[in-house]
Formats: structure tokens, sequence, C-alpha cells
């Protein structure tokens, strides 16, 4: 498998897709001998459908994970505590940001349930973290709209494309505290060894360059964050579509009538 990629960092010409060039980075970092590393230099890049890797994706982390030490015992802990929690008397929910917020009578209510004197003492911020996951997973959350349960596994439902993303996981103990709210098998957290975004990633090379039918619009993002000009290549043949002023109608029956 290395040696197979090695080879192919050594041509003049290396083809694949932007994950693979981002999660071999990662593992070259990660490799603790230098014939394990594959990569050779970030020399020119030429990116299709750039707009939509540089710009659109460009915040988009890869990360290479692996399962922490902690026992997943917490999650199913604070999952009945958050159950007994009433909303408006002991949280507060931010819908639009996606986060809840204790309240005084809220964090007085968690102390006693779980008999310690201060929820805010540094070695139970852990503890606090874990209940303010349990009451997101539980309240801002929702079956068959950010994820679905199948075959025992919670797996996310794409906000924009509606498809599942078999794989993916919710971080910082959200996945877990689902799990938990479900009732399935609790899977260990993971925890990051490596990460970069493509924006990160595709400025390591001293030259950079891409295409796509689709750049103009952002041609004011591509300058000032990969200080790239965007050029446009007139049509081989000249254009012979009719572009007629948008008509919008007041109901679908009126649009498909006219």
């Amino acid at each position: 498998r290395i040696d197979e990629r090695k080879k192919a960092y050594q041509a003049d010409i290396t083809y694949g897709t932007n994950n693979e060039f981002g999660f071999d980075y990662l593992r070259d970092n990660m490799a603790v001998r230098l014939e394990d590393v594959v990569q050779k230099g970030y020399h020119f890049a030429i990116v299709d459908e750039v707009d939509s890797i540089l710009i659109d994706e460009a915040r988009t982390p890869l990360i290479i994970s692996g399962p922490s030490d902690e026992s997943t015992k917490i999650y199913q802990q604070v999952n009945r505590i958050a159950t007994r929690l009433q909303e408006e008397v002991d949280y507060k929910i931010y819908e639009k940001e996606k986060t809840v917020a204790l309240s005084e009578v809220g964090v007085s209510r968690i102390e006693g349930l779980l008999q310690i004197k201060n929820l805010y003492d540094e070695k139970n911020m852990n503890v606090q973290h874990h209940i303010i996951q349990a009451l997101k997973a539980q309240r801002l959350f929702k079956t068959d709209v950010d994820y679905i349960v199948k075959n025992g596994e919670v797996i996310i439902v794409d906000e924009f494309t509606g498809r599942l993303m078999f794989g993916r996981r919710y971080s910082d103990g959200l996945h877990q505290a689902i799990e938990a709210k479900e009732g399935v098998v609790i899977a260990r957290e993971n925890q990051t060894l490596a990460t970069i975004t493509f924006q990160n990633y595709f400025r390591l090379y001293k030259k950079l360059s891409g295409m796509t039918g689709t750049a103009k619009t952002e041609e004011e993002e591509f300058i000032h964050i990969y200080n790239l000009p965007v050029v446009v290549i007139p049509p081989n043949k000249k254009l012979i579509r009719n572009n007629y002023v948008d008509v919008i109608y007041r109901t679908e029956r009126e649009k498909f009538k006219a």
C-alpha cells in the first residue's frame, strides 16, 4: 500500500482526489519512520471544480482519529439526568445556534442528583460538558431529520442533500449522547490525532491553479484567500442560447399554464 502510493507520488504527474491527497499528508505527519512518508513535495496543483473544493468545502476538516480511553458509562448516566431536567427552568435552548445553557436552578439540581458540591469545579468540567451534549441530543437533534437509527446504529443525515453519511460521527461526545438517547450500543468517543482543512492543505503548494465553469462569481474570494486571479476562457463555438429575463408566477398552476 505504502509502496504503491510512493510510486504514484514519484511520478511527474500524480492524479487523485482531494481527500486522498489530504489524508496522505496527515498520515505522513504521523509517520515515525522516514520510509513511511509518501508525499515528496508541494510544487504545482491543478484542482478540478476548484470553486467547490477551495471555496464551498474550504473549511471542511480532514480528520484522522482513534478511540479514547474514556468509559461509555458516563453517557448513560448523564442521559438519565438530562431527561429529568425541565426546559426554561433548568436550561434554555438556543435553536438557531444549536446550543444549550444551564440555569442556576439547573446547576443546583444537577449537583443534587450527582451529589457534588460544584459542577463547575475543574474535576467536574467533563461531566458538565456531557450533560450539555445530552441535552442537545434530546432537544435539538431529531430522529429521521438529523439522523436515523438503522440496524442499531445512529447514521447522520446530510442537512444539504438528505443523503445518509455512513461512517461519519458527531464530535465532542454528541454522537455518543444520541446513541444513549436512542438506547443503542454506545461506541467510544474518538480523539483527533491529526487534522487539516482543504484550504490549508492546498495553500501548501507553491503554485495553485484550477478550472470550473462557475469561478467568476467567486473571483473576490479567490483573490483574497489564495491570491488567484480568475481568467474566463471563451467557448469554442458561438453561444446560440437565448437568455430571457426571469419571470415569477404567483402559483405553480399559473407557471405551468404559461
